[in-house]
């Protein structure tokens, strides 16, 4: 099989930018994210779903033999693109080496606008033109305690159970990763483009300034946003806090929007904004910022956890409850956790790589990239720079401060 190089030689110079900057001058683990880095992922996970939703599922004939396709939605910028030839090099990969007709949709804005869309349609037994859809570690809990994803034959995918972090492979939402598997994790920060400011950003405190007033957009994740927030004023998001600690930041979020500070509250399509100039900085996810910096090929796109500390996510692969394509659906999840496979979608997302594996392929050909923390970060870097989980909310948390949070968004 044909690989493509890693990405951009300006994706390159943004981790050197950073690795020489006092974010990145930590000691990593040779061996990528293990440890409490690892585990931070773990411990942001929901608490388990109810025993025995499996047996009462009623699963829809499979017929992936005859009818071989696998339709994957997935988020914008999550996986290795090709700007000339418009394909992603690894999926047409897939697509010859299998003989499935593999389709990938960016049609995920964020979690909650996208299974509003689905989820009616999966209740009532309809195809939702998806075979895999790709969400949010909370977001999968819900779709799997509502019995709306169908159970994985790990048997199938043996790529999976032998290069998966050790300490992915359990997690509080799927125990025995039975209806999801890692796609990527990532960190949520503040991204800025420095030439347009005219200095670097440290601090929520440096972004919410009356110079960058009406300039800067923020995601409508609330995990990542309000997570944030909370940090700013304190909180430790992964331990013991309650209605006092979201309802403060919740009031603070608020006055910020009220005061014209924040320009847009978005999903993925938040760097339509920074692309076309409206907002110079924001609240972003960390590989979209090199993604970024190396379509425009303006170096002055930067990524930095805020002094405050930084929100650590993982989203995850799971196949909708109405899909029959569930085995081609397998065929490609099992296909990305090929080491060589998972290097080359790494080295272009720049998102944290779930695969053993992978930092060992790519430091073969781009050593600097391998370095990277934000696609192996260890255990020093999680620690020294406050990255936490946002901890599992109960069912009725969930609730309350969902509708207090779409409130103040907007949906």
């Amino acid at each position: 099989m044909t690989r493509m190089p890693p990405r951009d030689p300006a994706v390159r110079a943004l981790v050197r930018a950073a690795q020489a900057s006092a974010l990145s001058r930590r000691r990593l683990l040779g061996t990528g994210l293990f440890g409490a880095s690892a585990a931070a992922l773990t411990a942001c996970a929901p608490p388990a779903p109810p025993a025995g939703g499996v047996a009462a599922l009623k699963l829809p004939t499979d017929v992936s033999e005859t009818e071989k396709i696998c339709r994957w939605s997935n988020w914008t910028a999550y996986l290795d693109y090709d700007e000339e030839t418009k394909t992603y090099p690894t999926l047409e990969a897939f697509n010859k080496e299998s003989g499935i007709h593999a389709t990938y949709s960016e049609d995920i804005e964020d979690n909650d606008t996208y299974v509003s869309k689905v989820k009616p349609q999966l209740q009532a037994g309809q195809d939702i033109g998806a075979d895999i859809f790709t969400l949010t570690d909370w977001m999968a809990n819900r779709m799997i305690q509502e019995r709306l994803v169908q159970p994985l034959e790990l048997i199938r995918m043996p790529n999976v159970a032998a290069n998966m972090l050790p300490t992915l492979k359990e997690v509080s939402f799927d125990p025995g990763r039975n209806n999801s598997v890692t796609w990527q994790s990532g960190f949520a920060g503040i991204g800025y483009n420095k030439a347009k400011i005219g200095r670097d950003l440290k601090s929520l405190d440096e972004l919410f300034t009356d110079e960058l007033k009406g300039k800067v957009t923020v995601l409508s994740e609330m995990r990542d946003t309000l997570g944030l927030m909370m940090q700013w004023q304190g909180v430790d998001i992964s331990g013991n806090w309650g209605k006092t600690e979201f309802d403060k930041a919740l009031e603070k979020f608020n006055q910020l929007v009220s005061d014209n500070y924040i320009r847009r509250i978005k999903g993925n399509s938040y760097l339509n904004d920074l692309k076309s100039g409206n907002a110079v900085a924001g609240i972003v996810w960390s590989g979209d910022l090199f993604i970024l910096r190396a379509e425009t090929e303006d170096p002055n796109w930067q990524f930095v956890i805020p002094e405050s500390g930084g929100t650590l996510w993982s989203d995850n692969m799971m196949v909708p409850i109405t899909s029959t394509h569930r085995r081609s659906a397998e065929e490609l999840i099992n296909y990305y956790y090929e080491p060589e496979v998972a290097a080359q979608v790494a080295a272009y997302v720049n998102y944290v790589s779930p695969v053993l594996g992978a930092q060992k392929v790519l430091a073969k050909t781009d050593p600097e990239l391998a370095d990277s923390p934000f696609i192996f970060p260890g255990e020093d870097y999680i620690k020294e720079h406050h990255i936490q989980g946002f901890r599992a909310l109960t069912p009725e948390e969930d609730a309350d401060y969902s509708a207090a949070w779409a409130k103040v968004v907007g949906n």
